[in-house]
């Protein structure tokens, strides 16, 4: 497994748990540093267990040699990361390539190249025709393996996954990932051999998918809130129908993270390269952006108009609960303008996330130790991410903390009722307010 980071190692792990003999090879000498000696450098809950049980199994190695990890391996993933490429939206492939070329020089027998990073279209073709000019008289075969891994869960997502996408066009090939997924085709999950090109396609398509829902929910939203409908009731009305279903269909500030607005755009730029726009997927980033870009007005309409001199508590930092992941974290843009924009004091706390905060948020904001912490006078208290501890948090609690009563709750992780009952002024995401009783 080339790539140690959030991929690789929940990848190298699990199939180390199938019991596969797995070697992490990791180019970053402090990751490897803290691998090596136990520490797990991201947060996914469950991995550090998983981790330590199978390196104490013998069937889990990290290290910087790669010749020596390629030594006798029948499959080399390739997980490094591919971000969005400054100045134009497409995948940088640098360190696919890089790890190509690094991975035939040192291999020294038959093997398949399998590209678990998230690839554009074509990118295999690249890669086979790369193998046979750098190693034409080795048998060395090409497959794609994207990921579909929530963070947060993606153990669970690895274990007993909806699906697994392998594009393989040789017999040996396709053996050779058969062999490694057998644990899960014993449990009966379906299993998709396609081409190359499909395989690459399915992963942009599946994420971009999801995103259009989630940026289709929060317009609903908006429009349930001018109309005095109910966003939670219309989800439920049309996820019940088995051709949408349930998922992806809570309101919020915006999709982020390391997915959505990576792939979303890079589909885009595929797409366009081809001569093929996909106007509803642009039309999608540019939702997203906009809405991620106005929820802090939202805070400051809620508030009467101003937020100046104000303190405002913020809970939330991540783009989604159980994970540190601060990459177009609608968190960001919100809590930037707030405090360097708007003029309001933020008091902000996330279970996870504080660490990587520090370095992305202006100097001005103060960080504190506890959900309970940042809402100790504030006068208004902003939810923006879903942690399950935020939803336990006691209306009375809150309103004997806070100097305020306003309530800005971009996740609906309340209950409207009962936060009115102990004296808030709540704001929810496409929740009407209540009707006046009829005389």
């Amino acid at each position: 497994m080339i790539g140690g980071g959030y991929v690789g190692l929940v990848s190298a792990a699990c199939f180390a748990e199938f019991g596969v003999e797995v070697a992490v090879v990791e180019a970053d000498p402090a990751r490897l540093k803290e691998l090596l000696e136990g520490r797990i450098p991201i947060y996914e809950p469950g991995l550090d267990t998983l981790v330590a049980n199978n390196v104490r199994a013998g069937r889990l190695a990290f290290g910087a040699d790669l010749a020596g990890a390629v030594a006798g391996a029948e499959a080399v993933f390739i997980a490094v990361g591919t971000p969005t490429r400054r100045g134009d939206g497409h995948a940088d492939l640098t360190h696919v390539f890089a790890a190509v070329g690094q991975a035939a020089h040192a291999l020294t027998h038959p093997a398949v190249i399998v590209t678990k990073s998230t690839v554009p279209v074509g990118t295999g073709r690249k890669v086979e025709l790369m193998l046979r000019e750098l190693r034409p008289e080795l048998a060395l075969e090409v497959a794609s393996n994207p990921e579909f891994l929530r963070e947060g869960n993606a153990i669970a997502d690895f274990m007993r996954p909806d699906r697994v996408v392998i594009g393989a066009e040789t017999e040996r090939a396709r053996e050779v990932l058969r062999r490694l997924y057998r644990p899960l085709y014993l449990i009966e999950t379906p299993i998709l051999f396609t081409a190359l090109e499909t395989a690459e396609l399915i992963k942009y398509a599946a994420n971009s998918f999801l995103a259009m829902k989630v940026a289709f929910i929060n317009e609903m939203a908006d429009l349930c809130e001018r109309v005095g409908a109910d966003v939670h009731d219309v989800a439920r009305g049309i996820g019940l129908d088995g051709r949408i279903g349930r998922k992806f269909l809570h309101p919020g500030p915006g999709f982020g993270g390391s997915c959505f607005p990576k792939d979303t755009l890079a589909l885009v730029r595929i797409a366009q390269e081809h001569e093929a726009p996909t106007r509803l997927i642009e039309t999608v980033i540019a939702v997203n952006d906009a809405r991620k870009a106005t929820m802090a007005a939202r805070v400051v309409a809620a508030c009467g108009g101003s937020v100046r001199g104000r303190t405002i508590g913020v809970l939330g930092l991540a783009f989604k609960p159980e994970t540190d992941d601060l990459r177009d974290a609608p968190a960001l843009p919100l809590v930037t303008r707030l405090a360097a924009d708007e003029g309001a004091e933020v008091r902000a706390f996330d279970p996870a996330a504080m660490a990587a905060a520090r370095a992305l948020l202006p100097s001005a904001v103060t960080f504190s130790e506890s959900a309970i912490e940042a809402a100790t006078g504030a006068d208004a208290l902003v939810v923006v991410t879903e942690w399950n501890e935020f939803r336990a948090l006691s209306p009375a609690r809150l309103r004997s903390v806070m100097r305020g009563n306003r309530i800005i709750d971009l996740r609906n992780v309340f209950d409207p009722a009962a936060m009115r009952q102990a004296g808030f002024a709540y704001h929810g995401v496409g929740r009407p307010e209540p009707r006046a009783a009829l005389s």
